[in-house]
C-alpha cells in the first residue's frame, strides 16, 4: 500500500508534498522507505497511526486479523457492517470515534467489503501481509527522514496508545507533537476543524 501511494505521487508528478496520514501507518512506511517517491514528501503529518508494536490495533484490529486467518472468516465478519446500528459496537467502528460517524460515510467504508469479493481479498492480503516487526523497523529508520514531521494524537484514543504519540515524535529528527482533546482515533471525524488548523499552522511554520 505504501508503494501504491508512492506510485500515485509519481504518476501525478507531485513535489513538495505535505502527506497527512490517519489510522494506518502507510504514509510513515513510504516516508522512511528511501524511495524516489519518498523524496517527493516535504512534510509529514501522522495522526493517531499504528506504530511500534501496535499491530493489529485494538479489539477491532485483532478481530479482523483473526477472521482473515480463517477460510471465509472475513466474509462472515464484515456482515456486521450491514446494519448501521451495529457499526458503533467495539468490534466494529465504535472505538475509533467518540461520536457516531455519519451513516453516509460509514456506508462508503462498508459497502465495498460487503459487495466486492476483490475488496475483501485485498483486505485479507493486507491483514496477513502486514507485520508488527515492519512498524518497529520503520520507527528505527525514522532518523533518516530529515524533513518536518508533526505527530498529532487523539487525547482519548482507545486504539492507538497515547504514549506512542510522544514516542513517535521523538524518533524523527524534526518531529513535533500535538494532542487534540475530545477525540478518538478518527480525528478527521471527531475534530476536523482542530486538525485542519493544526495542519495549516504546521505548513505555515515549516
Amino acid at each position: 500500500m505504501a508503494r501504491l501511494l508512492g506510485s500515485f505521487l509519481e504518476a501525478l508528478e507531485l513535489a513538495g508534498v505535505t502527506l497527512v496520514q490517519n489510522d494506518a501507518a502507510i504514509g510513515m512506511l513510504l516516508a522512511v522507505s528511501g524511495s524516489s517517491a519518498a523524496d517527493r514528501i516535504s512534510r509529514l503529518v501522522l495522526v493517531s497511526i499504528e506504530a511500534f508494536e501496535n499491530f493489529p490495533p485494538g479489539l477491532p484490529g485483532w478481530m479482523l486479523w483473526l477472521a482473515a486467518r480463517l477460510p471465509g472468516g472475513l466474509t462472515g465478519a464484515v456482515q456486521l457492517l450491514r446494519f448501521p446500528s451495529l457499526r458503533r459496537l467495539p468490534i466494529a467502528y465504535g472505538l475509533m470515534s467518540k461520536r457516531p460517524v455519519p451513516r453516509e460515510i460509514t456506508d462508503r467504508w462498508a459497502t465495498p467489503l460487503l459487495t466486492q469479493a476483490g475488496a475483501r481479498r485485498d483486505l485479507r492480503a493486507y491483514l496477513l501481509g502486514a507485520r508488527r516487526g515492519r512498524l518497529l523497523r520503520a520507527a528505527a529508520e525514522a532518523g533518516g527522514f530529515d524533513r518536518p514531521v508533526l505527530v498529532v494524537w487523539a487525547a482519548e484514543d482507545r486504539m492507538m496508545p497515547l504514549a506512542h504519540g510522544r514516542r513517535l515524535a521523538a524518533v524523527f529528527p524534526h518531529g513535533d507533537y500535538l494532542e487534540i482533546p475530545d477525540s478518538s482515533t478518527l480525528v478527521p471525524e471527531d475534530q476536523p476543524d482542530a486538525l485542519a488548523a493544526a495542519v495549516d499552522a504546521f505548513i505555515g511554520s515549516s
